[in-house]
């Protein structure tokens, strides 16, 4: 059953949700906003249960006495310490209607975009951190690790979210969003690491430097605004690209605050300092 959605709103854009009965829906803790009074709402620590959401029989491979239950247990305090380590929410709330059909809404934290993805269980998803909002239970929210000198230089950390499964995921980022497929532009496009908020699996997600260890790559890395590093995106699928990135708007807030350290010439200059 498709889950039906609407995106509304503009500047900092919501989802509202019509559950069926029978559906069910799952948040990150923060990203919900109101609901109808026949919506019941619960807070796990672990995500759905089964694989994309398919609940275990009484007498199943999935029950299997005091085992079972040990197994659930254990692959829940998994599920919370990956969360814990890539510094996610610990939980996530569930939604379900009783009786006919109920309504629920849902937001992210920055101004900006939403967008509904439509899983087909063939390809995966990825996201940035805190990209996600809400999804069917039929999708599985995992976390990907990324390894060696790509997670410590791409600015979005190790962490990538990861959706698999069938169903409706619904992602948020900042500013608006522009889709393109790096196979329309030569295989391969280079973007500022803080505007990549997710992709299809099959793109090649990766960082280099910007520029050589010559004049005009120290001026890109000193003055250019974009650090050391840039993010490759490189295959043939879709790519979502953010018009704002968070360093961005927090320099912003920062200088009308009057504590902007950034000076005029950002890269390598830029500091957080108070």
């Amino acid at each position: 059953m498709t889950l039906q959605q609407e995106i509304v709103g503009n500047a900092m854009q919501m989802a509202v949700v019509s559950l069926q009965p029978g559906q069910t829906v799952y948040c990150e803790a923060g990203k919900f906003l109101f609901k109808t009074t026949n919506v019941t709402m619960e807070t796990r620590l672990g995500g759905p249960p089964g694989g994309g959401g398919q609940q275990s029989q009484p007498g199943g491979s999935g029950s299997g006495g005091m085992g079972g239950l040990l197994r659930q247990a254990m692959g829940t305090a998994m599920q919370a310490g990956q969360r814990a380590l890539a510094g996610e929410s610990l939980a996530f709330q569930y939604f379900t209607t009783q009786g006919g059909e109920g309504t629920v809404g849902f937001a992210g934290v920055l101004p900006g975009e939403m967008r509904a993805l439509e899983l087909d269980g063939t390809r995966a998803w990825f996201a940035e951190k805190d990209a996600f909002v809400a999804a069917e239970s039929t999708v599985d929210f995992g976390i990907a690790f990324q390894g060696g000198r790509t997670g410590r230089s791409g600015g979005e950390g190790f962490v990538l979210e990861k959706f698999t499964g069938r169903g409706t995921v619904i992602i948020a980022g900042a500013g608006n969003f522009i889709d393109l497929n790096p196979a329309d532009f030569g295989g391969r496009v280079e973007v500022d690491t803080g505007c990549v908020v997710a992709f299809e699996e099959g793109i090649q997600y990766g960082v280099q430097r910007v520029g050589g260890l010559n004049r005009q790559g120290v001026m890109n890395a000193v003055f250019g605004g974009e650090g050391l590093s840039l993010a490759t995106l490189e295959g043939n699928g879709r790519v979502i690209l953010q018009s704002l990135t968070i360093e961005s708007l927090a320099n912003a807030l920062r200088k009308a605050q009057g504590g902007d350290k950034q000076g005029p010439t950002g890269g390598l200059f830029s500091t957080n300092a108070q």
